[in-house]
This record gives structure tokens, C-alpha cells and sequence, in this order.
């Protein structure tokens, strides 16, 4: 029989007998875990309650979705930080195949936004005539564009600076300085926080709904999977700073912050693709809103 604890192989003789260690490996076997599952069926939840509440259906499955997805992400990421922090199972080896993963994660993130990009610019560079637009233009004539250089230029400025900080941040834990890297990441934090209030703020103050034409959903559909993606990003970076105030982070061992560190540089390339594009260039020519 069988037992495999921490990377190490034993082998148990009959009774009577001491263990006979086997031969280390430097890999993680996982123990049976429910947060995939669980995962998948928080995700498939968090997309219904999307469309049921763009559909006029109420925001009660979007709601239970998303604290869902925050309950998923609670327990998986606490079960690896004890797998990191405890059990020591995180190898030199282990850590290539979690960067491996990151990178292959973003790369997935990467291909995710194409398509709303590939949408947008679909429908801009080739509008189509309709009675709502009888000229084929873009932006339509019955859209108020939002100003780009309005509060989409400081929402900019807000994401610009959380990158050097949370760079900051990245620095002070390879020299060992816990503490001023947990400075550094809490104004990351509150950068993120901060982003997220303006698009919730600029969204209200709108003078186009959703469902007010290709415009509207192009817009919020990029806009808004970015802002989740801000959020995801924010409550990723909050954990990173309580785990670096609890010491868990040295120079030699900190994949856990480099994986939000990467994270959260695509988010800040992603918003300044989308200010470009979609706020700056796809506006032009349009009717700014107040």
C-alpha cells in the first residue's frame, strides 16, 4: 500500500515491519479537491445570472453567482496558500508548472478580450445602415459618447499608478522589505478600489442603456469584463497584501504575488487598448455626453 505525503513516496511492509522510505521526487500530488467542480458550477451561475439580468430578470441569480465565485476563490486559494505556506509542497519544480499555468491563464484572458475587440471594431469600421442610422456612421447619431478625456483619462492615470506601485511592491519583496512592500500593495488596493468606483460611477451617468444598440453593447461588453476583471485583480492583490503582512512572501519564494503582479499589468494593458480604441478613437466624431 501506498502512501503519498508532500512529494515523498512511501512504502508501508506488513505489519511488523518499519516503513521503507522511497526514492524524493520534487512533485506536488494533489490530494482529491472539490474547487474545480465547485468552480465550474459558480461560473456557469455567474454567466446566467449576467444574461437573466440583462434580459430584465432581476439581478438575484447575478448576485448569488458572483458570491459564489467569491466563496470558490476563498476556499481554493486558501487551501493553496497552505499547501505553500505549511506543507512546503511548492518545489522549484512545482513553481515552474504554476508559472507555466499563469502564463497559459493570461494567454486565455488575451484571446477572451479579442473578441470583444474583434466585435468592436467589426461594427465601427463597418457600420451598418439601419432606420436608426440611415448614413451608416459611427459612432450612430442617437448616441451620446462619453468624453476619453474626461474621467476615462483619470480612470487611465489611476490604473498607470497601481502598476508602479504593485512594481514597487515586487522590488521591496526581493530586497526583504516586508513592510514597505505591504505599503506598496495596499495603495495598489485602494487604486483598484478606487478604479472600480469611477466605471461604476461613469456607467450610472451614461446617457445610453445596454440594450440601446451595437454601440452600447460593444462598449459595456469590453468595458464591463474589464472592470470585472479589475475586481477579480483588486480582491487578487488583497490577499497578496494580508499574506505579506503575515510574512509569507521571501526574495527566494513569492510566486504568489508574481502571478497578481502579471495579472494585474495585463489588466492595466487591456484598459489602455480599450481607452485608445474604444473610448478615444471609437467616440470620434460622435456627440459627447455630459
Amino acid at each position: 500500500m501506498a502512501d503519498i505525503t508532500h512529494g515523498n513516496l512511501a512504502h508501508h511492509e506488513p505489519s511488523g515491519h518499519a516503513p521503507v522510505e522511497g526514492i524524493p521526487h520534487p512533485y506536488h500530488l494533489l490530494r482529491p479537491s472539490p474547487w474545480p467542480l465547485l468552480g465550474a458550477f459558480a461560473g456557469g451561475l455567474l454567466a446566467t445570472g449576467m444574461v437573466v439580468y440583462m434580459h430584465d430578470g432581476g439581478a438575484f441569480l447575478l448576485v448569488l453567482g458572483l458570491l459564489a465565485v467569491l466563496g470558490v476563490m476563498f476556499g481554493w486559494w486558501r487551501d493553496i496558500i497552505r499547501e505553500a505556506v505549511v506543507e512546503k509542497a511548492h518545489t522549484p519544480v512545482v513553481k515552474i508548472g504554476l508559472r507555466y499555468g499563469m502564463a497559459l491563464f493570461i494567454a486565455s484572458e488575451v484571446m477572451f478580450f479579442a473578441a470583444f475587440f474583434w466585435a468592436f471594431f467589426d461594427a465601427s469600421l463597418f457600420p451598418k445602415v439601419s432606420p436608426a442610422n440611415p448614413d451608416g456612421v459611427w459612432p450612430p447619431p442617437s448616441i451620446a459618447t462619453i468624453d476619453p478625456f474626461h474621467m476615462p483619462l483619470m480612470m487611465t492615470l489611476i490604473l498607470l499608478l497601481s502598476g508602479v506601485t504593485v512594481t514597487w511592491a515586487h522590488h521591496e519583496i526581493i530586497e526583504g522589505n516586508n513592510r514597505q512592500a505591504a505599503k506598496a500593495l495596499g495603495i495598489t488596493v485602494l487604486l483598484g478600489a478606487m478604479f472600480t468606483f469611477f466605471q461604476g460611477y461613469e456607467y450610472a451617468h451614461a446617457e445610453f442603456k445596454f440594450t440601446d444598440g451595437i454601440y452600447p453593447s460593444t462598449f459595456y461588453m469590453a468595458t464591463g469584463f474589464h472592470g470585472f476583471h479589475v475586481l477579480v485583480g483588486t480582491i487578487f492583490l488583497a490577499v497578496c497584501w494580508i499574506r505579506t503582512l503575515k510574512g509569507h512572501f521571501t526574495p527566494r519564494s513569492h510566486f504568489g504575488f508574481e502571478a497578481a503582479a502579471w495579472y494585474w499589468h495585463f489588466v492595466d494593458v487591456v484598459w489602455l487598448f480599450l481607452f485608445v480604441s474604444v473610448y478615444w478613437w471609437g467616440g470620434m466624431g460622435g456627440t459627447p455626453g455630459h
